[in-house]
């Protein structure tokens, strides 16, 4: 009996529902949501998501809840093992990242310190 893959980056319901409304919604054809990470704020690093035209070469391509998940193999190390949600309180509604490589935050909440996953 094989095992299954290791998802790399999972959504919640509530993130697949929203980043399939997002994509539907682009008025062009998207490829899937782009998840990252990038280096600045005061922590260190910033996670980056977004809308992806195309799939690069190297991308690892993750489709969970009919969402194609795409992350670059730069940021990948950084990521594994990261839950996305999506919440929405009376003020705001964002995309929140689970991710247990990470290992501090700034107290405005845009930034983190991630260390990459062992092996």
């Amino acid at each position: 009996m094989l095992k299954p893959k290791f998802a790399a980056v999972s959504l919640t319901e509530a993130a697949a529902a929203r980043a399939r409304e997002l994509i539907e919604a682009a008025g062009k054809p998207v490829a899937g949501i782009k998840v990252g990470i990038k280096n600045g704020g005061c922590a260190g690093m910033s996670y980056v998501l977004d809308l992806a035209d195309e799939v690069l070469p190297g991308d690892e391509v993750i489709e969970d809840q009919g969402v194609n998940i795409l992350i670059a193999p730069k940021d990948l190390m950084f990521l594994l093992g990261t839950k996305l949600d999506f919440e929405t309180s009376k003020f705001t509604s964002a995309f929140t990242f689970q991710n247990p490589n990470q290992t501090a935050a700034c107290g405005c909440g845009e930034s983190v310190s991630i260390t990459p996953a062992a092996d």
